[in-house]
């Protein structure tokens, strides 16, 4: 499942970030979005959800939020 369907409030396990863009990959894990980190969707909007990665929290298109796959 990735982040579009992923409920408000509970928190998932990053699996895996499925992109070919090396500079996204690259932003993502700035942010420290990589395989093996807790995120929780905080709140969902029509275009944006905003996420909680450890200390921090981001504001994300949907497009965005569909590479990264989540499981519990």
């Amino acid at each position: 499942m990735n982040l579009t369907t992923a409920t408000e409030g509970k928190e998932y396990i990053i699996q895996r970030i499925e992109t070919d863009d090396e500079e996204l990959n690259a932003f993502l894990f700035s942010l420290g979005c990589y395989s093996g980190e807790p995120i929780t969707v905080v709140s969902r909007k029509k275009k944006t959800c905003t996420v909680s990665i450890k200390d921090g929290r981001y504001s994300i298109d949907n497009q965005l939020a569909e590479a990264i796959i989540v499981g519990e």
